[in-house]
């Protein structure tokens, strides 16, 4: 009987001792679960036993139940420990649909699950050999007893229930990766120091497989997770079920470029999945985890172009097998310059910085305990290596600021010369509505002309700057060469078609500006990085064009007014009629200088107080910053706190200086197109210029905008323009009086 005891305890059981499941299936009854692993003890004793007394059964029946425990902990170590799934994978890969069934199934192939089999077989092995020495024990005695089977398997009431429990919801559940590691850790909270220690160390099995995983991610920012149990994951693995074929998903990627590739990656090509990510690692970690595998793939995956750039740059002005003439030269420089390629690689990240990686994240793996905070802390140095090697190729090596202080110059209009000449050459073509199809062609020539008397070659980073249009289908470049030639095409294209669909004059508002950004500065400067440049670039360029459409209207008049007056000089009669039209339009040149001084003054706040401001607070945090996820957000504040001084980002203010805007070249277009201007279109134009400059006074005047810390700046902008009180006074009697035609004052002398 205790040789039968023996052996059931190690899983077999024979007549006196029977699995009541198996007993059942031999008699054909049916069995209520389908569950593969049993929730409750199946062994039993036979019921026809009778020479066993009623304590001894209990005993033996509480005895057994160790045996049904082991039993079932071995099946679920023996299948998951399976590897038979590597053969039929490795005969003939499956195909998606295959990969979606394959993952759908109860029996999925998972490494945690394999690693925590590992753990629970060492379990096993300490219970077996507990089981012979109670074996050793009973044959060595001369009255072998219950008590010292008892007495021998006493710890393991404490351990192999728990662990039945823990395989049973994995297996219900279908718990796998990130999920399983959460489990265990739950589960290592408990009061009992034995069963503690079993936990750790089934979790400290699933954590060498994460420590692999963030390895091989964080030291050559791979991804080795064949079944979805990482919490770092590409986004086209979740896009397998799509519609498209797999053939034409393999067209898409090859037609790819790596650059295209490596900046997809970066942006959109990996993210945290939170139903795989433990509850025990913060969101911060995590996200550290992923900057720095998507860092370290950057720098292990340099583009050809600027690796050939880069050696280039570093190769000497002479070298001795260049000079050598035929074949031998010309194969010892390339042997020299793959040899210098590969060093630029190197210079990315040394390898020692990857040995340090490896060997915190080893100290991590060879602790028995998860301690929280040297894993945070472990991250945090690779996170920190990381960046700062991005930051030496970003900043250092792609001449980070030199591209700042172009798109300053260009897109925030910091050459004004430039901007000013253009606006100048293309004033003419822009008194006429754009033509569709034409209208970035018709640029070319004053960009061209203004480039060419204000810029010339001396700036290096003009040849990156090219002009759009909206719907127009041509670029003008800011290159010189394969301009002419191109637009030229276009242009005879354009003329030769239906007649082009004509645009409104505010079509020329869209002008906007395209910047060419090389790898790696794309993954500083996003395409969306860029449509906030494009979009403070518009409204400056409006602003510039209002302010000098009314100095030209003055000076074109004035000229012109000179002119009339020097004919008239000796006609007494004309001189009279000329002095009344002189007369009635001095109202008319107090609202120009009223529209004037609004828009220099506006013009002044944004470029002095807001932009210049701001880029000295960028500049100087560039300067003391070493870390690219740094320099991310001091770019990304910088951007913001334009947009929001600037007002662009209230709905309100923009549209009402918009309409100043407009207004101001209505203004002006209609005294310069007629001899005598409509007295009743001027005076509609100055009533909504003061209903809107009033009001665009009193909106910023505010508490919620002038008292807030969103605008500095913007009690200087308020103050210049009611150094005299006038905005306030009108502003305050246009809210007073709800439909009349306010009268303007003359402008104190």
């Amino acid at each position: 009987m205790l040789h039968e005891l023996l052996l059931a305890l190690v899983g077999y059981t024979g007549d006196l001792i029977i699995d009541e499941r198996e007993h059942q299936e031999s008699l054909g009854i049916s069995v209520t679960t389908d569950s593969p692993i049993s929730a409750d003890s199946t062994f039993k004793l036979a019921p026809d036993l009778s020479f066993i007394e009623a304590s001894e059964m209990d005993v033996i029946e509480r005895l057994i139940s160790l045996g049904f425990y082991y039993r079932e902990l071995d099946r679920f170590a023996t299948k998951s420990r399976d590897l038979s799934w590597i053969r039929s994978t490795n005969n003939t890969p499956p195909l998606p649909q295959q990969l979606v069934f394959l993952r759908g199934k109860t029996k999925n192939p998972s490494v945690y699950r394999r690693a925590i089999a590992n753990g629970i077989v060492e379990i096993l092995s300490v219970y077996r050999s507990v089981v012979l020495n109670v074996e050793q024990k009973l044959l060595s005695d001369p009255m072998p007893i219950l008590a010292t089977i008892t007495q021998g398997l006493n710890k393991f009431f404490v351990l192999l229930p728990p662990l039945h429990e823990l395989i049973v919801e994995i297996e219900r559940d279908d718990i796998r990766g990130g999920k399983l590691l959460n489990l265990l850790h739950k589960r290592c909270h408990c009061g009992v120091p034995e069963l503690q220690a079993c936990f750790q160390r089934l979790l400290w099995h699933g954590h060498q497989v994460m420590y692999n995983q963030l390895a091989s991610w964080m030291m050559y920012g791979i991804i080795q997770d064949q079944h979805g149990e990482f919490f770092i994951r590409r986004k086209e693995d979740m896009i397998i079920g799509s519609e498209e074929s797999p053939s034409e998903n393999f067209g898409k990627s090859v037609q790819k470029s790596p650059d295209d590739a490596s900046l997809t990656d970066w942006h959109l090509g990996f993210h945290i999945f939170l139903e795989m990510l433990p509850d025990y690692i913060d969101m911060r970690v995590a996200e550290s985890i992923l900057f720095a595998g998507k860092a370290v793939r950057v720098l292990r995956n340099p583009s050809p172009s600027f690796k050939c750039q880069d050696t280039v740059s570093h190769l000497p002005v002479s070298r001795g097998p260049q000079k050598v003439q035929g074949f031998t030269g010309r194969f010892a420089f390339h042997k020299e310059f793959s040899v210098d390629t590969k060093m630029v690689v190197e210079e990315l990240l040394p390898q020692a910085e990857a040995d340090k990686i490896d060997a915190m994240l080893k100290k991590l793996k060879d602790s028995s305990e998860f301690h929280k905070r040297s894993f945070e802390s472990a991250v945090d140095a690779v996170r920190v290596i990381a960046a700062s090697h991005l930051w030496q190729l970003v900043v250092v090596r792609a001449d980070l600021n030199g591209h700042l202080r172009a798109l300053k110059d260009y897109f925030l209009l910091a050459k004004g010369d430039f901007f000013q000449c253009f606006l100048e050459e293309s004033r003419q073509l822009m008194r006429l509505p754009p033509r569709q199809s034409t209208a970035e062609a018709d640029l070319v020539v004053p960009f061209q002309l203004a480039a060419i008397k204000t810029i010339g070659d001396e700036d290096k980073y003009f040849s990156r700057v090219s002009l759009r249009m909206p719907s127009s289908g041509i670029t003008v470049a800011s290159s010189q060469g394969g301009l002419l030639q191109r637009s030229g095409g276009d242009v005879g294209l354009a003329y030769q078609g239906t007649a082009p669909s004509e645009l409104s004059l505010d079509g020329w508002d869209g002008i906007s500006l395209e910047y060419c950004v090389d790898w790696p500065l794309q993954l500083f400067f996003s395409q969306e990085v860029l449509s906030k440049y494009r979009r403070v670039f518009q409204y400056l360029l409006r602003l510039k064009r209002t302010q000098m459409e009314l100095e030209k209207s003055w000076a074109s008049v004035m000229h012109q007014d000179h002119t009339d007056f020097a004919k008239r000089r000796n006609d007494r009669e004309n001189c009279s009629i000329s002095q009344q039209r002189r007369q009635r339009s001095r109202p008319m040149w107090r609202v120009r200088e009223h529209m004037a001084f609004l828009i220099r003054n506006l013009q002044f706040y944004i470029q002095v107080d807001v932009i210049e401001s701001q880029w000295n607070v960028l500049q100087a945090r560039v300067q003391d910053s070493h870390d690219f996820t740094e320099l991310v957000g001091f770019h990304q504040e910088y951007l913001s706190a334009l947009i929001s001084q600037s007002f662009l980002d209230i709905g309100s203010v923009s549209r009402i200086l918009d309409s100043i805007m407009k207004l101001c070249l209505q203004f002006c277009w209609s005294i310069e197109s007629e001899n005598s201007p409509n007295s009743s279109d001027l005076d509609h134009i100055t009533e909504e210029f003061n209903k809107k400059s009033n009001s665009l006074y009193t909106i910023l005047r505010s508490s919620r905008l002038a008292g807030s810390q969103r605008a500095p700046f913007l009690r200087r902008f308020l103050l210049r323009l009611n150094f005299n009180a006038f905005f306030e006074t009108t502003a305050r009697g246009v809210l007073n009086v709800v439909r009349s035609r306010p009268t303007l004052p003359d402008l104190p002398q």
